[in-house]
Formats: C-alpha cells, sequence, structure tokens
C-alpha cells in the first residue's frame, strides 16, 4: 500500500505509522471503527488544510481591536440601548453582524431535545465528570504540543493551574446546563444553550478569548522563550512558527477540542460503568456541536455521528507529533493540584493524584503516562471499581422513578459541592 503524503504540509505532521503502537490508537481501532476501516488522504488532506484557517469572523474584529462579547450580548439581549447603528453600522463590519445573526438564534438544524438528553446524562455524575475532564480531555492533550503549546505560551496554565481547570470546568458545566423542575428559578430558560443562558454568554467570551490567544501569539513573543531554543521548532526570532503548526488555535485543533469535550468524555463514562442509551450518546455529540459551531468551528469540519467522530479522532492521532517534554510542565501542574490545595505532607491531596493518574493510564494508556511523567501505582486498576457501582446505579435509576429522583437529589448535592472554587470566584455559580 502506497501511504499518502501530500498532507505533510506543515512539520507538526507525521506519516500515519509512526505511532502505530500508541496504546490508545490500537484501542480505537480493535473496539471503535469498523473493521474494514481505513485512513482516508481526503480527510489528511483536510486536516492538514484546517492548520491555516483560524475564525473568519472573530479574528479580523480582534486584529482592528475591537472586543466583541460584551456589545454583542448586550444588543442580542437587548440591553443599554445598544442599537443596531452602534455594533454594525457605525463600526461598519460585516462580521459583527455575521456574529450576531450566529447568536440571535438557534440554527435549523439544532434539535433542543435531542441535546436536552445528552446534557442530562453528560452530568449525571459530577465526580466522574471532573475525572474525565481533567484526567482524559486535558490530560491527554497535553501529549500533543500542537495542543498543549498555545497554553504554555500564554503562561496561563503552568503559573493558574486550578482557575484554568475550573473554568474549563465552568464551560462545559454551562454548555451541559439544562432547565428542569429543580433548577429553573436559577435557569428561567425553556431549552438548553438558549440565547440568554450562561452557555451561550460564555461561548461568545471563549470565542473572543481564543481571537485574542491567536493575535497575541501571532503577533507577540512567545511567554516561554527557553522552549523555544531548545525545540526543533523554534524560529530564530522567537515568535509563533506558522509554517510549523500552523495558526494558533486552528480549525481542526479546534475539532479536536470538540471530541476532547464530547466524544472522549462520553467514551469514558461508558468504560466507568455509565448506562449511556444511543439516543444519549447521539444527544452529547448533538450538544457540543452547537457549542462548537458557536465557537466558530466550521460546521463542516464536524463529524456527523459517532463513527465517524471515531475515524476523524483516530486520523488526527495518528499524523500528530508527539513531545512528551512540551506537555510536561502542564501535566505536572495539573497533577499536583490537589497537594497545593491540601498540603504537600496530606495523605489524602496524594491519594487523589494517584487515582487520577490511573485513571489516565487506565483509560488513555501507561505510554502517555509514562511519557507525562505521571506516577503508576500497583493498585491503579482499582479506578475500575467504580464500573460495578456506577452500572447498578444507573440500573436503578431506569427501572425505579424512586431510585431516579434520590439520584438526582444526590448528583445536585454533589455538583454543588464540587462547584467551591466556583461559588466563591464566579458572580453566576454564587
Amino acid at each position: 500500500m502506497v501511504m499518502p503524503t501530500s498532507y505533510l504540509t506543515h512539520g507538526r505532521s507525521t506519516s500515519i505509522d509512526d505511532h502505530r503502537n500508541l496504546q490508545v490508537l490500537n484501542r480505537i481501532k480493535r473496539y471503535l471503527l469498523p473493521k474494514d476501516f481505513a485512513i482516508s488522504n481526503e480527510l489528511l488532506l483536510e486536516l492538514a488544510n484546517g492548520y491555516d484557517l483560524g475564525d473568519a469572523l472573530a479574528d479580523p474584529l480582534i486584529q482592528d481591536g475591537i472586543k466583541f462579547a460584551k456589545p454583542l450580548q448586550a444588543k442580542i439581549l437587548n440591553q443599554n440601548q445598544i442599537s443596531d447603528d452602534d455594533l454594525n453600522n457605525s463600526l461598519n463590519r460585516t462580521e459583527l453582524h455575521a456574529l450576531s445573526q450566529t447568536f440571535s438564534r438557534h440554527p435549523d438544524w439544532f434539535d433542543p431535545k435531542l441535546a436536552a438528553i445528552g446534557a442530562a446524562a453528560y452530568r449525571r455524575y459530577p465526580l466522574m465528570l471532573i475525572w474525565l475532564l481533567r484526567n482524559v480531555a486535558l490530560m491527554a492533550g497535553y501529549s500533543i504540543p500542537a495542543l498543549s503549546l498555545p497554553l504554555i505560551q500564554t503562561g496561563a496554565l503552568v503559573h493558574d493551574a486550578l482557575p484554568r481547570l475550573m473554568r474549563t470546568y465552568a464551560y462545559i458545566l454551562a454548555v451541559s446546563e439544562y432547565p428542569n423542575s429543580d433548577n429553573r428559578s436559577k435557569f428561567p430558560f425553556d431549552t438548553v444553550l438558549a440565547v440568554g443562558s450562561e452557555g451561550w454568554r460564555q461561548s461568545i467570551n471563549v470565542r473572543q478569548t481564543h481571537a485574542l490567544v491567536r493575535q497575541k501569539l501571532l503577533t507577540g513573543k512567545l511567554a516561554v522563550p527557553e522552549l523555544a531554543k531548545t525545540a526543533a521548532h523554534a524560529q530564530t526570532d522567537n515568535l509563533w512558527n506558522t509554517g510549523y503548526w500552523g495558526i494558533p488555535i486552528n480549525q481542526t485543533d479546534m475539532v479536536a477540542t470538540h471530541l476532547q469535550f464530547s466524544l472522549l468524555i462520553m467514551r469514558g463514562l461508558q468504560l466507568l460503568g455509565a448506562r449511556i442509551s444511543a439516543e444519549e450518546a447521539s444527544g452529547i455529540l448533538h450538544l457540543w456541536q452547537l457549542a462548537s459551531f458557536w465557537l466558530g468551528v466550521d460546521l463542516k469540519r464536524l463529524p456527523e455521528n459517532e463513527t465517524a467522530c471515531w475515524e476523524w479522532l483516530y486520523t488526527y492521532l495518528s499524523i500528530q507529533q508527539l513531545d512528551f517534554e512540551v506537555g510536561r510542565p502542564l501535566a505536572k501542574a495539573l497533577h499536583d493540584l490537589p497537594s497545593q490545595l491540601m498540603g504537600e505532607d496530606n495523605r489524602r491531596g496524594q491519594f487523589v493524584e494517584l487515582v487520577n493518574a490511573s485513571v489516565t493510564r487506565t483509560l488513555v494508556g501507561d505510554d502517555i503516562g509514562d511519557g507525562l511523567n505521571l506516577p503508576k501505582s500497583k493498585l491503579r486498576f482499582g479506578v475500575l471499581s467504580a464500573v460495578p457501582i456506577l452500572f447498578a446505579l444507573d440500573t436503578a435509576r431506569l427501572h425505579s422513578d424512586n431510585a431516579a429522583q434520590k439520584l438526582e437529589q444526590f448528583r445536585a448535592k454533589r455538583q454543588d459541592n464540587m462547584n467551591w472554587w466556583l461559588k466563591k470566584n464566579d458572580d453566576y455559580y454564587k
């Protein structure tokens, strides 16, 4: 078989066989892909093309010094008498008008009932959700420098690990917030991701933040020059190497992030024992499809179903340069959080760190865990003890209304306890 090479347009891309022994790829291919699956040259070219594409609406505004998030929200919600003239005509920007159209209503393809079903399943077990966010979605991504380097070079996650983790956690909570009889007073919307909801508001803010980071990295000096001096992809002027990486937070990497928060967390819940139906799985992907669309991802680039998602992710992981040295500072900052919060000598903090590392090693693979210098516990497969417990709880929920009600009450209380940092630092969660 002749291997395609036309996608090798950036230094970040490798041969599709370079990572054939990576545990996570072998697991995806063995259990989650069709038996006749083969990487397509068409998808390879699509990924390579996406490296050079950012946000066609937000980027030009930020380049011209226009921060759009607050005025856009105010205009759509008819606050402060912000008129079309103020937002569109006086600034004479078609990008602002297009953003206003995007965020003023749900697109025709969005099914709020399906999204609500997905949101309820996504948030059903808060402890598992934070486990999977930090130890699978985030930690596994740190092995891919294309995803971790923008975080390192803004200096954000290494020095402010807890705020960044909790802000990310707050975003996935906001996206999956759904109205029901218990929280309607706090969430006065009749549909998930409603216009004006917290998920809607944060999506606009995150889209602006992404554009600001792109602009900063493309036009300014990197925050960690010592990394640039030693890395093979460095430039002598200490600027972002677009020829090697593509644009920071580009379309392809944003699709990868979309799958981190949707597909990987959903699969992790299933592996830990959650009974997620086919409809709930579709709902989770549909929910995040709207969130990612609002974040500026080209809808045509998002895989349409679960099988297509695994095919896309397998292809992406197969051709990404891995550089554990780049991701280790992020991995260490995230791994050390429990001891930092509880004290360096606190045994509970040390135990939590071992549990977190065990989740990564069990669900992602020892090769990734070793590369990121995560500790290996002799009892690391103990995390799988959650499987029969979660399976039994979900079985009870499905067959007993009383059990379902009690589990929902427990979930809400547990969720509230886990929001301690947000309740202290975020007005919405207070």
